[in-house]
Order: structure tokens, then sequence, then C-alpha cells
């Protein structure tokens, strides 16, 4: 399951004003803490799965969904975060702990506005 949030679809609605409305794809990512969920502009393909959420079109992989379980994106002040209930990549070496998670892909690009002290 992937929700989007009100507070995502107004900062989508502002991105895609003045442009066509592109699917909008989950993926795992490497970040400073390890893998974490992000998004990207992409379009549908083999062994996807497609969920309308919000006048959107959300893609994810069968497998990620399904290692996943619940989605959530959402909008703040520094971006989107991709959130999900179960954590994903786990940590070998360089853990963050709690503070990280398998979400943040926030404009800043890295693991969320605690910070996570990686190294």
């Amino acid at each position: 399951m992937i929700t989007l949030s009100e507070a995502a679809r107004d900062q989508l609605d502002g991105y895609f004003a003045d442009k066509e409305k592109s699917p909008l794809r989950i993926f795992l990512a490497g970040g400073c803490c390890g893998p974490k969920l992000s998004l990207a502009l992409d379009e549908l393909r083999d062994g996807d799965e497609s969920v309308e959420s919000l006048g959107y079109t959300l893609l994810a992989e069968k497998a990620l969904l399904a290692a996943a379980g619940k989605i959530v994106i959402d909008a703040g002040e520094y971006g989107f975060s991709v959130e999900s209930e179960n954590e994903l990549g786990g940590g070998s070496g360089g853990s963050c702990g709690s503070g990280c998670g398998s979400g943040g892909a926030g404009a800043s690009g890295g693991c969320g506005s605690g910070g996570c002290g990686c190294s």
C-alpha cells in the first residue's frame, strides 16, 4: 500500500502546474546511512505495481513493495520523504540507529533533518 499525503500532492501540483503529469517511481537508493526510499519521474515497467493516489500514479517494483510494506510519501520544508513500515537494506557497518530509518528523500540529500552521524 502506498499513500501520498496532501502536503506531497500540493508540492507535486505546483511542480506539474505547467507540465504534463508523469508517474512517480519509488525506488531504493544508496545514502549516507545505507539504502533509503526515494522518488523519481519514470514510466511503468514489467514487474511494477501501479497505484493511484490523489491524482498521481505511483510506481514501484512488486518485490520492493513486498519488502517495504506500507509506504507513505510526504513533503516538508526540506522536500519529499518516503517512509516504509519495514526497515530496508539493513545496516552492515556505519549503521545510524533510529535517527535515520529507510526514508528521507529530502532536498538536502542527507538522512533527514536530524542527521545521523554516519561516517
